[in-house]
């Protein structure tokens, strides 16, 4: 349902349960549609026609507002869409690139308007959901070409079908799982469907032609699962004329992936951090159950200590590492990511211009300091305390 939302008829979302991380919430980001979620089951109850306002960056929700909180409301969604600096880059000089989370082509060009410098994650599900069969290659091709053609020389990575979770078709026969965020899903799951993957990647590889594509794999576990899918990728390769120079990369969203870092590091040309997912594994609590929510923040200092992890394996082993998840889209993450040393921010369209301008404000020796002092802090609540009170800047 929210792949089928049209930004220019949905003026804003708001549910009685759910949460800031949930699928639903995160393409409803991407597509720049304010979303304010569990609320409580008081919203069912609520008139046919009720007028309601609400802010997506601070979850404030009125009901039959006033004109003052119309009037907020509106302020808020207009800075959103405010034009972004030209590229981020901190008080000292360090550039960091900031890229976009995309469903598809309309959002490519959205993204571009907004400032991306690249797509940092296609969520490639959006082709396969909503139909009774997979795409053909054709299609998949297609969809890729033109998303390519609009970042022209800019890096679009694809990230490869992440079905499960939260996210069914009917054509892969998912059975039903007491834990299917603990499923079959992700990597395990296009190494079992061997078809659909390589029709995937077909298309991708094919696309990749004169565009600067890269491919990640999402919920990789462990090596063999990285040697088994670069095997397939290669397989298909060879069986192809024309592909370009591609690089591949692993989301890192699994505690095992963190552990096991240095020698993912030696497979692969990148890392991306899903926080998302990696955030509800570490504090072990679903992501979307609104009554555990609270547990699934970025911020907790578990959490960050293995985005700490991640970022020290992939650069001794000379590969960068990109943060897609949406903590990068957090305000206050940006300068904490940014001291643990990640390299890249990927996030929705409408949030390109609020991380570049706290980009423009940071000194890289002090979010370094700033960086080091949070991974000590007890908890989120104290971390996102901490930065308001220390970094001077517009949060």
């Amino acid at each position: 349902l929210a792949l089928q939302l049209q930004p220019n008829l949905v003026l804003g979302i708001c549910t009685s349960a759910g949460s800031v991380t949930a699928h639903s919430t995160l393409i409803a980001n991407t597509l720049g549609i304010p979303m304010v979620v569990g609320i409580g089951t008081q919203l069912l109850s609520l008139a046919t026609d009720t007028q309601i306002a609400l802010d997506g960056t601070t979850g404030e929700v009125w009901i039959e507002p006033s004109p003052v909180q119309l009037l907020k409301a509106k302020q808020s969604q207009t800075f959103v869409k405010s034009p972004a600096p030209q590229e981020a880059i901190t008080k000292d000089g360090r550039k960091i690139a900031v890229m976009a989370n995309i469903v598809g082509v309309a959002d490519a060009e959205f993204a571009l308007e907004c400032g991306a410098e690249g797509v940092g994650l296609l969520r490639s599900e959006f082709l396969y959901l909503h139909r009774q069969t997979p795409p053909t290659e054709a299609e998949e091709y297609e969809t890729y070409q033109a998303i390519a053609q609009i970042m022209g020389s800019r890096p679009l990575t694809i990230r490869t079908l992440d079905i499960g979770g939260d996210k069914t078709v009917p054509y892969i026969k998912l059975e039903s799982e007491p834990n299917p965020f603990l499923g079959w899903r992700g990597i395990r799951q296009s190494l079992d469907t061997p078809e659909i993957f390589q029709t995937q990647l077909r298309a991708i590889l094919r696309a990749s032609y004169g565009h600067n594509i890269k491919v990640m794999f999402p919920m990789v576990a462990s090596v063999q699962e990285v040697r088994a899918a670069k095997k397939i990728l290669t397989e298909v390769e060879n069986s192809l004329s024309e592909v370009g120079n591609i690089k591949v990369g692993i989301m890192v969203e699994v505690p095992a992936a963190v552990t096991m870092a240095n020698q993912l590091a030696k497979e692969v040309d990148f890392f991306s951090i899903g926080t998302n997912d990696l955030s509800q594994y570490v504090m072990a609590a679903d992501r979307t159950n609104s009554k555990v929510a609270n547990l699934t923040n970025g911020l907790e200092p578990a959490v960050l200590r293995m985005t700490q992890q991640t970022v020290i394996a992939a650069h001794e082993a000379g590969i960068s590492v990109s943060v897609c998840g949406q903590l990068a889209s957090n305000s206050v993450a940006v300068p904490i990511l940014l001291g643990l040393g990640v390299d890249e921010l990927s996030v929705a369209p409408p949030a390109i211009s609020i991380v570049k301008r706290v980009i423009s404000q940071l000194d890289m020796l002090e979010v370094e300091a700033i960086a080091h002092s949070v991974l000590k802090l007890d908890g989120a609540k104290s971390v996102q305390e901490y930065i308001v009170a220390q970094v001077g800047i517009e949060i």
